[in-house]
């Protein structure tokens, strides 16, 4: 077996902390890319080189270059946003990018088609907003999620604010950022000037080559999981007692993407390792974050995320580690319990009497059109609230901190722009969530966010048909295996196979603590409505008393259990 460390470890150790060629690349106009190592780090810096794949077979008849373009992800710690911002970015997505603005499944902001000349302006625009692009992609601790509704009382407040620092404290140090887009000093200088500093720069956490693969950290707060804490590397699940916040159970090994066809890879539930306080909580998450840093596999990239260390390596063994690198013990894990990990759609009242209202994105994309305006909509909104904005990893939006006489007119202007849609949808397309996928996303095997206007109304009329409009049921669509929707937690899920082709997937609960499985492999659209098609009708005829989709396949004996990957319900110490 090779123990030669993967290219793209090896792109990483000759970036000068991730400076790489991309400035010059940048400013090369003799065409729309960047060298295909730089590729590599840009995203450390939180973009993607794409291309629109429905233009490359044309493109490629006429002997033109493909239609590059990047896309730009925002790091939003736990998905606030002030009304500030919010017009720089919607100023962005009509000035620079596609045209709309994307929610992601992360909290946060995706732009899409930004051609090469205009991402250092992005950038610095986003820069000027004051908040930034920097490890929102890459082999880093990702953008810290949690729960999108803190201010529901002073404890998830608290449990914000610990995962907004935890967000800043592991930011990589490097100054390449600052230098390549913000036109920082070392940039400007000689060449020998910025080679003597980047030879002394240092990554206290993350070291020269940052970590094998990425890593996500989320904090939820029972009894909601909406951020699904059990698919995060890192998991914060807050404990809060008569409601004083306690500190946190720490699970870890957490992740969603796979490849077709490789047993060796697959989807795994974090596992619950113990409790901390929130005084501890830095020095655990630096110390489980280095443990991977030290012991994750840099030689293969399909092995390298916290799951296959915990797997290769033993939980046990990685426990061990952890708790000597710690000096002490972790304590027992506390009692808790998730009720949901969808949204919660409508006003809902937080402990100091402001208000804050869910609003439900279709797939998270916020455009103008046809008769939907919901771009324009939240950019008035966002232009007489004076409370912030709560992007959900649900990709939806919270308008919060409203005033109670300020509810009237936040009301009238999603009446409006059609932004009331959540009182009148069914409940399946009120818990859908579908990647981006074609045609910009370079891992696309199939349609997701295109395909999901098409396939909800058929789906909305087999559940119809048997009374369940109403249905709560987790709907996920991927167009690919890598998971960025976190299919394996819907109780239905379509993940990528090719054009048209999907595994049908099934079984998930409406907690995010059971994954799915495979129950068609491969199969077009007329096979998934045939198998579901008598689901329903059992379901309908069948369920228990506030049964979920999922709970119901393998009570009816539908499906069996897979053991090893579902925690239970309730979880006593």
């Amino acid at each position: 077996m090779t123990t030669e460390l993967s290219h793209l470890e090896q792109i990483k150790a000759a970036s000068r902390f991730l400076r790489g060629g991309i400035a010059e690349g940048l400013a090369d106009s003799v065409t729309g890319a960047i060298a295909d190592d730089d590729t590599k780090l840009l995203k450390f810096h939180g973009s993607y080189q794409q291309d629109d794949r429905d233009l490359r077979e044309e493109r490629r008849r006429q002997k033109l270059e493909p239609a590059y373009a990047f896309m730009l992800r925002a790091r939003l710690p736990s998905g606030v946003v002030t009304p500030a911002q919010w017009l720089v970015f919607d100023r962005i997505a009509r000035d620079y990018a596609s045209g709309s603005l994307r929610i992601t499944t992360r909290q946060t902001f995706q732009w899409h088609g930004i051609i090469k000349r205009k991402l250092k302006p992005t950038i610095a625009a986003i820069h000027d907003a004051l908040a930034t692009t920097i490890a929102s992609c890459g082999d880093v601790v990702r953008n810290v999620v949690s729960t999108a509704n803190p201010i529901e009382s002073s404890a998830h407040a608290e449990a914000y604010a610990w995962a907004t620092r935890l967000s800043a404290e592991l930011e990589p140090r490097t100054r390449a950022y600052h230098e390549i887009w913000l036109d920082g000093e070392q940039l400007a200088g000689e060449e020998a000037v910025v080679e003597e500093q980047a030879a002394t720069e240092q990554e206290p956490l993350y070291g020269a080559t940052y970590l094998p693969r990425k890593f996500k950290i989320g904090l939820a707060i029972p009894p909601l999981n909406d951020i699904d804490v059990f698919a995060q590397d890192l998991g914060l699940i807050a404990i809060v007692e008569q409601g004083v916040l306690q500190g946190f159970n720490i699970a870890i090994g957490g992740g969603m993407g796979a490849s077709h066809g490789d047993a060796t890879t697959y989807p795994r539930l974090a596992s619950v390792v113990g409790f901390v306080t929130p005084e501890q909580l830095f020095g655990v998450a630096e110390a489980v974050i280095g443990v991977q840093r030290d012991w994750g596999d840099r030689v293969e990239r399909k092995h390298a995320r916290l799951k296959y260390t915990l797997d290769h390596r033993g939980l046990d063994a990685f426990k061990a580690e952890l708790e000597s690198r710690l000096g002490y013990a972790l304590a027992p894990a506390r009692d808790y319990r998730f009720d949901h990990n969808g949204d919660r759609y409508g006003w809902v009242e937080g402990h100091d009497g402001h208000w804050h209202l869910t609003l439900h994105i279709e797939s998270g994309r916020l455009a103008d059109a046809g008769e939907r305006r919901w771009l324009s909509g939240l950019r008035e909104l966002a232009q007489v609230h004076a409370g912030d904005f709560r992007l959900t990893c649900n990709q939806n939006v919270i308008v919060a901190n409203v005033a109670a006489n300020e509810r009237a007119r936040i009301d009238a202007i999603v009446r409006e722009y059609g932004l009331d849609v959540y009182a009148k949808q069914s409940g399946i397309r009120r818990h859908a969530i579908a990647c981006v996928a074609l045609p910009t996303c370079g891992l696309a095997m199939a349609e997701s966010e295109r395909y999901l206007p098409a396939l909800l109304p058929k789906l909305e009329a087999l559940l119809a048909r048997h009374g369940l409009s109403d249905a709560p049921i987790l709907l996920r669509l991927s167009g690919c295996p890598n998971g960025c929707s976190r299919p394996y937690l819907g109780e239905i899920a379509l993940v990528g196979r090719g054009p048209g082709r999907y595994d049908l997937r099934l079984g998930a609960d409406f907690i995010g603590q059971r994954l799915n499985q495979v129950h068609r492999e491969n199969v077009d659209e007329t096979a998934i409505l045939d198998t579901l098609a008598p689901l329903f009708a059992r379901y309908a005829a069948e369920r228990g008393e506030g049964e979920g989709f999922g709970d119901f396949l393998l009570r009816a004996g539908i499906l069996t259990p897979i053991p090893s990957r579902r925690i239970p319900v309730e979880v006593v110490a």
